[in-house]
């Protein structure tokens, strides 16, 4: 029901930048999540499947620490992504004690039907705008987002 009121926020509100980014990434986050939930899969797997598809096999501790996500969270996706075969686990060459996990061949297909819904909800969040300003909108939030994971951490 927020929704409806979204509009009636205090135009003070309207000249933040960080409110609007904000506005933005919740619709995106729901748009991405009806549309990658209706092939039975969340954000969470998505991005785990990307990070392996372009990184490689790797540790469940380089995935978690790559998407900075909850050991507990990893571990429970992981099992979900291998119990659908679209991930293996095996010990890791280099290192016994622990497992890698990579890819499997129905993973890779899974990853590309998945981008295309993915890319419809851009489509859809990204409605208003011509191709240049989408690319003009995320050369900006690179540029942002860039910035601020090269600044120094303040205590």
């Amino acid at each position: 029901m927020e929704h409806e009121y979204e509009h009636d926020a205090p135009r003070r509100l309207w000249t933040l930048p960080s409110w609007l980014v904000n506005r933005v990434a919740l619709q995106a986050g729901r748009l991405v999540a009806e549309r990658l939930g209706d092939a039975g899969v969340r954000r969470k797997h998505f991005s785990v499947l990307a990070t392996l598809e372009e990184f490689g096999p790797m540790s469940q501790a380089a995935i978690g620490r790559r998407l900075a996500l909850d050991r507990s969270d990893l571990h429970a996706i992981v099992g979900d992504l291998e119990r659908d075969g679209l991930i293996a686990r095996a010990r890791d060459a280099s290192d016994r004690r622990r497992n890698t996990v990579a890819l499997t061949p129905k993973g890779k297909a899974a990853l590309k039907r998945l981008d295309a819904r993915v890319r419809q909800a851009q489509d859809e969040l990204l409605a208003p705008l011509s191709s240049k300003e989408r690319e003009q909108l995320v050369a900006l939030l690179t540029r942002v987002v860039e910035y601020h994971a090269a600044e120094p951490k303040h205590a």
